[in-house]
This record gives structure tokens, sequence and C-alpha cells, in this order.
């Protein structure tokens, strides 16, 4: 089975300032080589069996595959949601000095 040594993870954050607050940990901690703060984009979703809809900034974080722990629990800790989207995507492939970068950028 393959094993991905890079991911690109998803979350979303309620305003800029929590994504920037995520963005910079990540970064600072080493845990990821770079992190995307999206354009607002509208929501729409269930939650506690109502249609919900919300203004939400989106994050992708570039990171090594073996930080996933880690980064999860970075996030769940200053994320103000209490189930909020985490989802990673593995890189099964790229330019590969980009793929460098996130390596040497990122605690491995």
């Amino acid at each position: 089975m393959y094993k991905p040594k890079q991911l690109v993870i998803l979350t979303t954050c309620p305003d800029a300032e929590t994504a920037k607050m995520i963005a910079n940990a990540l970064v600072e901690n080493q845990l990821a080589a770079c992190v995307q703060i999206g354009q607002t984009v509208e929501s729409v979703y269930r939650w506690e069996n109502t249609v919900c809809q919300s203004q939400e900034v989106p994050l992708q974080i570039k990171c090594m595959a073996a930080q996933l722990e880690a980064i999860e629990q970075l996030v769940l800790k200053l994320h103000p949601y209490e189930v909020p989207e985490f989802i990673a995507i593995p890189i099964i492939g790229g330019f590969g000095p980009y793929l460098q970068w996130i390596e040497d950028n990122s605690q491995s």
C-alpha cells in the first residue's frame, strides 16, 4: 500500500483572525511548510438537525504525513468549533523540488 510522505489538510475557520492564528502556529512550530488562507466562502451544512449557513475562511495546510496527529491536536486546541472540518488528502505526485521544499520546511 502506498504511504504518502506529504499531505494537504483542509479546514475552515469562522473568521480571518482565527485562520491567521492557526496558520501562524502551524508554520512557527514547523508542523507545516505552508498554510494558505483562502477567501471567505459561504458554507451550507447540517448541524444539530438544522440546516445552517455561515461564512468561513478555508485553510490549505501543506505538511508531512508524519505530522498529521500533531497538526490535528494543535488545530483542535486553537479552533473554536466543537467539530471543525479536518480532512487530510495525500499528495501522490507533484513537482519534485516543491515536495522537497515541504519536507525541508516541516518536521519530518
